[in-house]
């Protein structure tokens, strides 16, 4: 069957290894990107075991234009020997110069920073969700948690009305 169409790895859920739940109830999300990651060998062998966290990550733009994810930990390779990887290092983002021009630019205006957001993989390629966020105050947190109780409590009354 050489004509059948196989299904892209590009899904919603397919090859997800960490998401950064903390980003959506912290921050605003204004515009998103995807990045490659440059990991050493039992870097990626450790994520993709899943032990990986982005939780208290963001990502640092340096003087030469470079973008650097700050703050994840990925934790050591089990089967790893004298040569595995440091815990908590900056690791390089994969970028185009445009991109992380504008991200700069825009990281220079008030109250906007860079944050990871899910990190998944790509035909085997370890790839990171970025997202341009503005941070949320403690009114705009209640709100979220408002909507998200109010809309689970019409899910809920939907449910009951529809079993009866």
């Amino acid at each position: 069957m050489a004509g059948k169409n196989k299904k892209k790895q590009t899904d919603a859920a397919a090859g997800v290894l960490g998401t950064n739940r903390k980003a959506l109830r912290d921050y605003h999300l204004l515009e998103t990107l995807e990045a490659g990651l440059v990991l050493s060998g039992t870097e990626v062998k450790s994520v993709k075991q899943g032990h990986a966290s982005i939780q208290e990550g963001y990502v640092e733009i340096d003087e030469r234009m470079e973008a650097w994810l700050v703050g994840c930990t990925i934790q050591p390779y089990d089967h790893g020997n004298i040569f595995n990887h440091q815990q908590v290092r900056e690791r390089k983002l994969l970028l185009h110069r445009k991109e992380i021009e504008r991200l700069y630019g825009k990281i220079r205006e008030k109250g906007l920073t860079v944050v990871p957001l899910k990190l998944y993989l790509v035909r085997g390629k370890v790839k990171v969700k970025i997202g341009l966020a503005r941070g949320k105050n403690v009114v705009d947190k209640r709100e979220t948690i408002k909507k998200r109780e109010s809309d689970l409590d019409a899910r809920r009354a939907m449910r009951s009305h529809n079993q009866r």
